[in-house]
Order: C-alpha cells, then sequence, then structure tokens
C-alpha cells in the first residue's frame, strides 16, 4: 500500500502552490479561520452577537454573516470587530517596490 504526505494530497486534490485552485482554496480557508477566530474570543468575551454589533455599530445579523462568511466584510469592519475583541493587529503587505505594515 503506498502511502502520501498531506501535501501530496492537497496539491492532487486541490491544485499545487502557486495555481489559482489553490490560492482560491487558501483564501477562503483563510477566511473561515478568521470567522471561527471571531467567534471563537467573543464567545471567550461573553460577548452575544448582539453585544458585539453594538460596541462596532452594526447589526446582529451581520456578526452572524462575519462569523459564517467572512469573505464579504470590508476591512473597516475587520479592523472594529478585533479592536472591539481587544485583539493585537498586525498587517502587512508586500509589493515589489513596497511594504506597509499595519500594527494596533
Amino acid at each position: 500500500m503506498k502511502s502520501y504526505t498531506l501535501n501530496q494530497v492537497q496539491d492532487k486534490l486541490i491544485g499545487k502552490i502557486g495555481t489559482a485552485e489553490r490560492d482560491i482554496f487558501e483564501y477562503e480557508l483563510q477566511l473561515e479561520l478568521i470567522g471561527k477566530a471571531i467567534k471563537q474570543t467573543r464567545q471567550e468575551r461573553h460577548l452575544t452577537q448582539e453585544e458585539l454589533g453594538k460596541l462596532i455599530g452594526v447589526q446582529k445579523a451581520q456578526i452572524s454573516r462575519l462569523e459564517n462568511n467572512a469573505s464579504n466584510v470590508t476591512m473597516d469592519t475587520l479592523l472594529r470587530v478585533f479592536t472591539a475583541l481587544k485583539a493585537k493587529i498586525k498587517l502587512q503587505v508586500e509589493l515589489p517596490n513596497l511594504n506597509i505594515s499595519l500594527g494596533q
């Protein structure tokens, strides 16, 4: 019986690193993890979705959508949510001729 590494399975099922299919998968996975992290942290802080929404000025439904699908959210909303949850925020953008870092 032949065994495969996780990387080999991912390359076969999702696509090799650098392909459009793999990039989309990785992007969607990161968004899902962001939503789960927001939900977990909100619960650890003993906040309801409604309470977190009030802290940042949005409806409960928007917090629910964010926790379940972070793909349709603005950077401003994400920053407000993480600030309300007292999260340490680091954002780094690397372009060929420019590096931008944002920390809070």
